[in-house]
């Protein structure tokens, strides 16, 4: 298939934040009885949004997550991805070559805040080709694993889901890629672990992929 367009995850897609981000979760919950192991805490929280899991963080504290906790956690969380953030290797060469062979067709579409996407991608210079075509998944009905944010981008870029490839490093947002009607392509690194592949490929991933090399090559 000929794509149109090319629609970003951002958090462990084009920044390496999921460490960052989800040792903070994990000091917080600490701090509120519930301890978990670094491996424990990404299974259960990595590519979703820490406000869609209040249920099941309530029941395992027994405390509410309030608006001040949350307002604390996205303080820390933003703290330490300014400290030490990092873009994954090969991604900023990937969005340039493929900036410009879609003729800036290309957007964010992910399931953090705005603030924080937009953070991370001025902290690893990736802004510039980005800009305007930031989408999130807080602004909208349902965040991923619904298909809204990638929708939305589609829409604003003028390209009907079908035409657009997705490019996605989790279980939650694959299923928001098929969803939409995308062909999702899913990232997996080695430090991803071994079942990970296999995994994307079962929430509906057509291509599985280890290195950001390797993507520009993949989408012709």
């Amino acid at each position: 298939m000929k794509f149109e367009a090319i629609l970003f995850d951002c958090d462990g897609v084009l920044v390496d934040s999921e460490a960052i981000t989800n040792g903070v979760l994990r000091d917080m919950l600490g701090e509120m009885g519930w301890s978990l192991s670094a491996e424990e805490c990404m299974r259960l929280f990595v590519g979703k949004a820490v406000k869609d899991e209040r249920a099941l963080i309530e029941a395992r504290t027994g405390q509410p997550l309030s608006e001040d906790w949350m307002a604390r956690f996205r303080e820390r969380r933003n703290d330490g991805l300014m400290r030490r953030l990092q873009p994954i290797e090969g991604s900023a060469a990937a969005v340039a070559l493929l900036h410009e062979r879609f003729k800036g067709r290309i957007a964010c579409a992910s399931g953090a805040d705005r603030f924080k996407v937009e953070l991370q991608l001025e902290k690893c210079g990736l802004m510039p080709y980005f800009e305007g075509r930031i989408f999130s998944g807080h602004e909208l009905p349902r965040s991923k694993p619904a298909p809204d944010v990638y929708l939305a981008a589609a829409a604003a870029l003028g390209v009907a889901p079908a035409r657009c490839a997705v490019v996605e490093d989790t279980v939650t947002g694959v299923a928001a890629g098929v969803a939409a009607g995308a062909t999702v392509f899913g990232y997996s690194p080695p430090q991803a672990g071994h079942d990970a592949p296999a995994a994307l490929r079962g929430a509906g991933a057509q291509h599985v992929f280890v290195a950001m090399g390797e993507l520009a090559e993949l989408l012709r």
